[in-house]
């Protein structure tokens, strides 16, 4: 993936954040989503007529936010001629500040896939549910990890492993009967147990083969010989059997550690796994972390910070949950200086001389070492912490790492 995909991905997924968590007072936030095909001209009727509508509100504080988050809508849009290919969507309304204050916030989201229908609505919170489904890759694998005692059924898809069913097996492990009721017993083993496996397949059928989203293929593992004789026997569709990726995989358990375990065994499988590139990123920094001078390794923001005005970080890995702003703040007494904040307001204590300064750039810390690190052509790789040494990553290092394209001090 290309630095400014990546990017755009890690913008687009921030905003989604922000979005969500916002909660009106009343029902007086406001989502439009306008297709591309849409005419601009169209939409400023549809608003209008809502502006005229909103006056039957009962609550006038309602009303008043309601038909300035229109106004407000409707002065953004006059700055388009169309919209764009995919379409747009904006979101404003008035949410709440400290106090009994509100501010006022307004999104337009250049949204991945094409919007497909009009839609306005005002609601208590921003209606994301079209332009979440959009997060979701489309692409995944099925996981399947099975022993005679339970089985687990999950996908991967992107960086997230997700568990769809889980089944306890119920079939005897073991018995102490003797002659004749010993071959009962067997026979009643092994039709429970032919039992079981019919179920988990079936199911397998209803999760996979029934999904509107992309199989790329289905990884199978597990304890000892039942996996291999679950897919030898032919209890997967047919269809199913097709997509399952040969050699099959050990795994010590079959619950939901076992799909993760199973993940990390058939790596070799899937390069082009988001998940897979990610761990495979931070285990070659932690290799480089391991050697005795720190190899071509570099942590923390200041140092990794350097190393990259230096040019000499070949793959910079940020975490996508660290949450924090970078400021360029400038004072009356002529101090200017920049930092690292969890969050700012437009105005602060110098740092220097504590007078009343002005915030002039904030900006995301993300974003901001997106352009120092286009500036030296350094790869930027957004690391989700859905895997353990994507969490390692965030709490160990503080989100923030490199690995080197030459040794420095």
């Amino acid at each position: 993936m290309s630095d400014s995909s990546e990017r755009s991905k890690y913008d687009f997924k921030k905003a989604m954040q922000q979005i969500v968590a916002h909660r009106g007072r009343g029902t007086e936030l406001i989502s439009v989503y306008i297709p591309g095909s849409k005419q601009i001209s169209d939409v400023m009727a549809y608003l209008r007529d809502e502006y005229s509508q909103s006056s039957n509100i009962k609550s006038k504080s309602t009303m008043k936010n309601v038909q300035g988050a229109i106004d407000s809508i409707m002065s953004r849009l006059k700055t388009y001629k169309s919209p764009p290919e995919n379409g747009m969507v904006i979101f404003c309304g008035e949410v709440p500040r400290a106090g009994d204050q509100t501010r006022m916030v307004q999104y337009v989201i250049d949204p991945p896939e094409p919007i497909t229908a009009f839609m306005y609505r005002c609601d208590s919170t921003f209606f994301t549910d079209p332009l979440q489904a959009m997060m979701i890759d489309k692409k995944y694998y099925g996981l399947i990890v099975i022993d005679r005692k339970e089985a687990t059924l999950g996908m991967l898809s992107g960086t997230r492993i997700i568990v769809l069913k889980h089944f306890d097996s119920l079939v005897p492990s073991k018995h102490h009967q003797g002659g004749q009721s010993s071959v009962r017993f067997e026979r009643l083993i092994e039709i429970a147990a032919h039992e079981f496996f019919v179920k988990v397949a079936d199911n397998a059928t209803t999760v996979f083969l029934d999904s509107i989203m992309d199989l790329q293929g289905i990884l199978v593992g597990g304890p000892g010989a039942t996996k291999d004789f679950f897919i030898k026997e032919g209890f997967l569709h047919h269809e199913l059997a097709k997509k399952v990726i040969t050699p099959l995989f050990d795994t010590g358990y079959t619950d939901e550690s076992g799909l993760k375990e199973l993940v990390d065994n058939a790596a070799g499988a899937m390069q082009e796994v988001d998940l897979i590139k990610e761990k495979q990123f931070v285990q070659r920094l932690f290799a480089e972390i391991r050697k005795a001078d720190g190899g071509l390794s570099a942590y923390g923001e200041d140092i990794v910070r350097d190393a990259v005005n230096m040019g000499a970080v070949d793959k910079l890995l940020l975490s996508e949950d660290l949450n924090k702003r970078r400021i360029t703040v400038q004072c009356p007494n002529g101090h200017s200086y920049q930092a690292t904040v969890p969050d700012a307001d437009d105005r602060v204590e110098c740092a220097v001389c504590h007078a009343n300064a002005q915030v002039v750039k904030n900006e995301d810390l993300v974003d901001d070492f997106f352009e120092l690190a286009d500036v030296y052509n350094t790869d930027v790789e957004i690391i989700s912490t859905d895997s353990e040494e994507g969490q390692m990553l965030m709490t160990a290092f503080g989100g923030i790492a490199a690995i080197l394209r030459y040794k420095i001090q």
